[in-house]
């Protein structure tokens, strides 16, 4: 995979805020080559102590709206994780994982982008799921 974060400034421990954390999620995003039918909602859900770090939670909830079906039936979730080390220097850059929703696998927006066909799975599933039942 290409590095297209490679042109994000990082925030860094010391300038971080749940805001700015958002905004550097919304930057992440901006690189993926996901389809302009796709709209996203970015929610920030909470922060976790550890002992060797803080980690703040957010939520980009993703869904296709169409003029038929303004409320989606599904949506897919994409969780982000940055995390800012209590024993590394403040100075340096905060660390951002993401996880799809029903997946254990973290990644890291430098090394891996979102793949459309990753969120059309989620829905197709659920939407599979709940006609079954």
């Amino acid at each position: 995979t290409k590095d297209v974060t490679k042109n994000i400034q990082w925030i860094t421990g010391n300038s971080f805020t749940v805001g700015r954390g958002r905004q550097q999620i919304e930057e992440i995003i901006s690189t993926w080559e996901v389809h302009e039918s796709w709209l996203h909602r970015t929610e920030f859900l909470h922060e976790e102590e550890l002992q060797y770090s803080k980690r703040y939670h957010y939520r980009v909830c993703w869904s296709i709206p169409t003029r038929r079906k303004p409320i989606p039936r599904a949506t897919a979730s994409v969780y982000f994780v940055i995390e800012i080390s209590k024993i590394k220097p403040a100075t340096l850059p905060v660390e951002i994982f993401f996880t799809l929703e029903a997946s254990r696998l973290i990644r890291r927006p430098e090394q891996c982008q979102l793949r459309e066909k990753w969120l059309k799975d989620i829905i197709e599933n659920k939407i599979i799921l709940m006609e079954r039942l």
